[in-house]
């Protein structure tokens, strides 16, 4: 049978777990701010509440018994660990910067462009930009969020979907126009594939939704997709694009998609953030900012502007 549950007595414990240390009522009630009356009463309500006598009380001085050293000593650590999480966790809630993982394309094509709304909203606010391209692992860096694409399942990690990753092949229109301002499937063969090192496969997964068929080794590589999309403008070739990545050179005509087959790779953007601690304040603003700007409601503030 269960025993009945029984509200432990915490100012009780940390008058007493003070008191050990010290060993002394005088000592103690010194360091807390308070009476030494006000002590010895504390911990007779805990010897009350324990049916234990921890401290023997004589007329100049008070003595801890060994039962009350033994669970002095037992007790004491837990109270400095309870002390220094909430000292973490208060210096967490006052830092005002968010340390973020991000893509460098990510970065340069979607986060930079709206990132001075942020400010503005925030100016106390500092976002510093991580840009390796590794795997996430939030125990082996000092992130507070990422900006990651994948299924949304990283260890240690919530995460919220920003967008589905929608991709389709683009060019630049000074390219387009050595097929005459427009291209056929069948134009394929003769065009430059440029790849990126890090979406390898996106040509041949491309082709294989598209129907055709491509030597997905031929064409041009680049280190990341940063510098395969400024090849691409300055009319290198074709690559496959990731849309939601290039709404601006898209809307302004800077490239153009001259097959237009779209294909949902099934694959999202997500922000992420670490379960192993707390997000701080300027950490919940920033997420939720993010969700906000991609058309999702916020995690952290629901009804209030980020």
């Amino acid at each position: 049978m269960d025993r009945p549950y029984r509200a432990l007595p915490l100012n009780p414990l940390r008058a007493f777990a003070i008191a050990s240390r010290h060993r002394t009522f005088t000592d103690a009630a010194r360091h807390m701010g308070v009476s030494q009356v006000a002590i010895s009463r504390q911990i007779a309500i805990l010897e009350n509440w324990l049916g234990v006598k921890l401290f023997e009380r004589g007329a100049r001085a008070v003595r801890l018994t060994e039962a009350g050293r033994a669970f002095g000593h037992e007790i004491a650590g837990l109270f400095d660990q309870l002390e220094s999480a909430a000292a973490r966790m208060l210096a967490e809630e006052g830092r005002d910067t968010v340390d973020l993982r991000i893509y460098p394309t990510f970065a340069h094509h979607w986060l930079l462009p709206r990132l001075q709304g942020f400010a503005q909203a925030h100016p106390e606010v500092r976002i510093r930009l991580d840009t390796k391209v590794e795997p996430l692992d939030f125990r082996g860096a000092h992130l507070d969020a990422a900006l990651q694409l994948g299924d949304g399942a990283w260890r240690d990690a919530r995460a919220r979907k920003l967008f589905d990753e929608v991709v389709d092949v683009v060019c630049a229109p000074a390219y387009l126009a050595r097929f005459g301002g427009a291209m056929t499937l069948d134009d394929l063969p003769r065009a430059e594939l440029l790849h990126s090192r890090y979406r390898r496969r996106e040509w041949a997964t491309w082709a294989r939704e598209a129907g055709v068929e491509i030597d997905p080794h031929a064409g041009t590589e680049f280190d990341t997709s940063l510098l395969t999309y400024s090849a691409c403008r300055q009319g290198f070739g074709l690559a496959v694009g990731q849309l939601d990545l290039l709404t601006e050179e898209l809307a302004s005509g800077a490239l153009v998609r001259p097959f237009d087959r779209p294909w949902r790779t099934g694959a999202a953007f997500w922000v992420a953030w670490p379960t192993i601690t707390s997000a701080g304040a300027a950490t919940r603003r920033f997420v939720d900012w993010l969700l906000e700007s991609a058309g999702q409601p916020p995690e952290f503030f629901p009804g209030r502007q980020a």
